[in-house]
């Protein structure tokens, strides 16, 4: 997703959000998803919901070439697809409601990443995964194993790949639901010195 544009912003229960924002989702080897999106408070509280999901998820954190394990990426996007079924569940066509062309809503955002970023990966990935798993012998580590496939480099490209589309759909609901970033925020260490006994 790249371009979202603060166009407006006015007051809601529990704090800010804009009006109105500009938001263009480029799903490799898809194509983009462009619109206006005009956000009522139902989608401002699933917008909510879904950064909340996304950000306390291994799915937005890069992993690197050394790093965790493909299995425990590929969990974690089968999560970020249950919790978002749910989402748009629970709060029903409030946050899918008919649109103008060139608008969109939560509900078009939340489907097309499902459908044309998280699902292929999942679907082409997870029996290619379970296959090599099953061949790990019992003397050899889980993560030896898995480091040592074939696919493993492709598989990390992938996930990567869909990573990017996460972690800009999650900044976009971040300014919809007007609250602080959270996938980016730090918390400053306190020196040895500054603590108290």
């Amino acid at each position: 997703m790249r371009l979202r544009q603060r166009l407006g912003r006015r007051r809601r229960s529990g704090g800010l959000g804009p009006q109105q924002i500009s938001v263009k989702l480029s799903i490799p080897f898809v194509g983009e998803i462009s619109g206006v999106w005009e956000p009522v408070d139902s989608e401002r509280e699933a917008a909510w919901e879904l950064y909340v999901e996304l950000a306390t998820r291994i799915s937005v954190v890069e992993l690197g070439p050394d790093e965790g394990l493909l299995r425990e990426a590929m969990s974690s996007l089968y999560t970020v697809f249950g919790t978002t079924r749910e989402i748009l569940r629970r709060y029903g066509p409030a946050v899918a409601p008919r649109v103008a062309r060139g608008n969109v809503t939560f509900g078009v955002l939340a489907v097309n990443v499902l459908n044309h970023s998280i699902r292929p990966l999942l679907s082409r990935w997870h029996p290619l995964l379970t296959a090599h798993e099953a061949k790990r012998d019992e003397q050899v580590d889980p993560v030896a194993h898995e480091r040592h496939w074939e696919h493993a480099g492709e598989l990390r490209a992938e996930i990567e790949s869909v990573r990017q589309v996460l972690l800009e759909l999650a900044q976009t609901l971040n300014e919809v639901a007007g609250v602080g970033d959270l996938i980016t925020a730090w918390v400053p260490q306190q020196s040895a010195s500054d603590a108290t006994p």
